[in-house]
């Protein structure tokens, strides 16, 4: 059994073991692979394993050997699902790995928009502090948020985590959802998408990419929204308009838009939100802990395992 893995580097830098799929059969790992590469490389194959290469029917096409593909991710865009069952190639991902990981970033872009820890950080390593002439200073509001409404698009397992903690500060939670009112958790409340943007002090987008969310924000929504509310977006890049929110930014309409996705990555280094100072972007890090990508390798084991056992798991192509 030829297993490959295409682009291994980002799950795993070196601080994991790759001997468990050692054992599994004969693996070949790469860092890194330019789409030029993937064919040459993955060519003698039984299964080959990607976080971001995109497997297109074209490539497929040139894998005869292929069948299966494992996702070291939730989302799998990268690979074409529909040819992948033409070609009876089995598509497997790993879901909920890192709820408590990005649920947790999420929080650390509210808490830095609302108290600013980046910037009294730098005041105080600049000797604001040393040289204030009380016991404390402030030149920012400072925001509680508890009583606040926080708006939540998409209440998958992230979500709904994201609901848990806001509810524990003691915020009013709104969500846009598909599920039904009566099976949300204790505590949520459901709204349309125009009721979110109108009530939300904190929003946040936790729903897939589609057709029908790409851009959910953009200039018409944002002008739905309180001016001044903060914008989280740990979800896609794409869910909004980045020309439109570092416009808002601008303006004062957004009064903060904290992401750790963006609509290219690498971003290009003359995107509009670089200039904004209340643009606050990490580097898509936040399903990356430790713990995460552990648990993403775990699953990612277990579903080549049930594969050769012909019980395959977590498949999205069936």
């Amino acid at each position: 059994m030829k297993i490959v893995e295409l682009d291994g580097y980002a799950a795993n830098p070196g601080d994991l073991s790759w001997d468990a799929l050692r054992e599994l059969g004969d693996f070949e790992l790469y860092d890194r692979s330019a789409p030029e590469e993937v064919v040459e490389r993955a060519k003698d194959a039984d299964i080959i394993l990607v976080n971001k290469v995109n497997i297109t029917k074209e490539v497929m096409d040139r894998l005869p050997k292929l069948k299966y593909i494992g996702i070291l991710a939730t989302g799998y865009n990268v690979v074409d699902i529909v040819a992948a069952k033409a070609h009876g190639i089995v598509v497997s991902n790993v879901p909920a790995y890192s709820t408590d990981s990005v649920a947790q970033t999420t929080f650390a872009h509210i808490l830095n928009m609302t108290n600013r820890i980046a910037h009294y950080a730098r005041l105080n390593r600049e000797g604001k502090w040393s040289r204030s002439a009380d016991f404390c200073y402030w030149d920012t509001p400072l925001p509680e948020l508890s009583g606040k409404t926080l708006g939540i698009v998409g209440l998958g397992n992230i979500g709904c985590k994201v609901a848990r903690i806001a509810l524990d500060f003691g915020m009013d939670v709104f969500a846009y959802t598909s599920k039904n009112a009566a099976d949300l958790q204790e505590g949520i409340q459901k709204t349309t998408l125009d009721g979110l943007f109108a009530i939300s002090d904190v929003l946040t987008l936790h729903c897939p990419l589609t057709p029908d969310t790409r851009e959910l924000i953009n200039k018409a929504s944002l002008k739905k929204m309180k001016r001044g509310a903060l914008l989280v977006n740990t979800g896609r890049g794409p869910l909004v308009n980045e020309a439109d929110v570092a416009e808002a930014l601008k303006s004062g309409r957004l009064g903060g838009y904290g992401a750790d996705v963006m609509c290219s990555e690498p971003p290009s280094a003359d995107n509009p939100l670089f200039k904004q100072p209340n643009a606050f972007i990490t580097p898509h890090i936040a399903w990356a802990t430790k713990e995460a990508r552990a648990r993403l390798l775990t699953t990612c084991i277990e579903n080549i395992k049930a594969f050769i056992d012909g019980h395959p798991q977590n498949v999205v192509n069936a």
